[in-house]
């Protein structure tokens, strides 16, 4: 029989919560913190970057975690970081699966976690929570009212209908999972969030999973090390050590760890400093870039490292064929002069997610006519940059015939034109449109109609056997008999 490890203890679940952008993701988190009576307290502004939170549901710990969405969570787990244990997919019930609410799905099968599904919205006269179960058994989500394995709940934010029973099934889930973690081994977990304080400089907010990490504890990550100086709960309170599953904000790091590294703690300075030269060091990718090549430069700047990791993730997937997307600067901070410099310079919008810029800055960009665009939702921001590259492109320029006119007498010429009169063969001309003049079905000389008569009275158009009277500007005067073909250019905005 295998001895028990006296030092594996149950651990609290870590939950991330994904969805369509406007299905109440955020909305739910503040439902249930609002339920159980959870209040952030404002630290010297760590809480509104700390990314994560506890509650304790009959005696019982649920980890959160608050991010901008599945983006990050993409970005976490290509470094091979298992990020969460369960994960909640909020779908509104008046509205169903959207691409987003697919995309989430494709996200929690790739993390291979369990999945709980918040039916939202509830309260709503035509929310239909039955109709969306069976679209989300067409995205291969079977829940277990329809003979599946899912848990599903219906809840309202709005009203804190069924956020108890969401909670009920996280802890059943939770057990059923048997999470357990080692308090006996050396301290090691996942950097879920990372930002600058203007004062204190970088923190991160860590989640153990295995260990307990304390006050003065060395510990590095891929990308950089540091020296615990202080760690802070989610509600900005100062505590001594953390535990397994239990978010923490750290301050001590020499600069800013990336969004899903491990970390782990070392004994000695020395040690930690060895690990990091063993890491390979990856240079960025240099695009070569031809001179006829359309490019849009972006200067992005963004509340938190997890923002900014998220967004240049779901920018990736924009189609670069036709425009080359290049960002001069990916940088966590609020909008400054120098943002702004390097924007005149590059020739870049600036595009802030969650950020702030001053009066001072606002003005030195008017002044350097540098545009610049913040976010609060991820989605939008991205759907703007595409619509950037887009306008950087040509507009594209659509023929459309209209018909054919067939010259049945000249009247007379001035400064304005030749006056001429004609019938309508083919289709359907109008004012306005282009003309090429063809003589013996050829192409002999080009103009336009500046104006149309019918009956001597002013027309937009004239259709098909209707005869008309045309003030006609061109290169070349028209004879009787030439046909006038009449065509109209649309200039259509061009597709990545």
């Amino acid at each position: 029989m295998a001895e028990k490890n006296e030092n594996l203890i149950s651990r609290p679940p870590v939950v991330v919560v994904v969805g369509h952008v406007d299905h109440g993701k955020s909305k739910l988190l503040e439902a249930i913190k609002k339920d159980l009576k959870i209040i952030e307290k404002e630290s010297g502004g760590i809480t509104q970057h700390i990314g994560a939170y506890e509650v304790k549901y009959k005696g019982k710990k649920i980890t959160f975690i608050d991010t901008p969405g599945h983006e990050a969570f993409s970005a976490m787990r290509s470094r091979g970081a298992k990020v969460a244990d369960i994960a909640i997919l909020v779908v509104d019930a008046s509205e169903g699966v959207k691409d987003q609410t697919k995309e989430a799905i494709n996200f929690i099968k790739k993390a291979e976690i369990p999945i709980i599904v918040a039916l939202n919205k509830i309260d709503k006269p035509q929310a239909q929570p039955e109709k969306v179960k069976k679209e989300l058994a067409s995205s291969d989500v079977l829940v277990e009212s329809l003979g599946g394995k899912v848990p599903s709940c219906n809840v309202s934010a709005k009203t804190g209908e069924g956020i108890e029973n969401l909670l009920e099934h996280i802890l059943l889930v939770a057990e059923m999972e048997e999470l357990k973690a080692d308090i006996s081994r050396t301290g090691e977990g996942i950097v879920i969030e990372s930002y600058l304080d203007s004062q204190k400089g970088p923190i991160a907010t860590l989640i153990l999973e295995n260990g307990i990490l304390k006050e003065n504890d060395i510990l590095a990550t891929r990308s950089t090390l540091g020296k615990v100086k202080s760690l802070t709960d989610f509600q900005g309170k100062i505590i001594k050590e953390a535990f397994p599953s239990q978010p923490v904000s750290v301050l001590g790091f020499e600069k800013l760890p990336r969004l899903g590294e491990k970390f782990k703690v070392y004994q000695t300075q020395e040690e930690a400093q060895n690990f990091l030269k063993k890491e390979e060091k990856i240079g960025p990718q240099i695009i070569s870039i031809s001179p006829e090549q359309k490019v849009l430069n972006i200067v992005l700047k963004t509340d938190v490292f997890g923002s900014s990791e998220a967004i240049e993730g779901a920018l990736k997937n924009i189609p670069q064929e036709k425009v080359i997307l290049r960002i001069l600067k990916a940088e966590v901070g609020d909008i400054g002069i120098r943002d702004i410099k390097l924007a005149e310079s590059g020739k870049a919008v600036i595009f802030g997610f969650r950020v702030k810029i001053d009066n001072k800055a606002k003005s030195f960009a008017q002044q350097r006519k540098v545009r610049w665009k913040i976010f609060e939702v991820i989605y939008e921001l991205i759907q703007e940059v595409r619509r950037e590259m887009i306008s950087v492109l040509a507009p594209e320029v659509q023929r459309i015939d209209l018909g054919r006119v067939k010259i049945l007498a000249l009247f007379r010429r001035d400064k304005k034109g030749q006056v001429v009169g004609g019938k309508v063969i083919e289709g359907e001309i109008e004012k306005g449109a282009q003309i090429e003049i063809l003589r013996e079905e050829e192409i002999i000389g080009k103009g336009r109609i500046k104006n149309l008569q019918q009956e001597k009275k002013d027309v937009q158009k004239v259709g098909k056997g209707k005869e008309c009277g045309i003030l006609f500007q061109g290169e070349i005067d028209v004879e009787e008999g030439d046909i006038l073909k009449v065509f109209r250019e649309e200039r259509q905005r061009g597709e990545l």
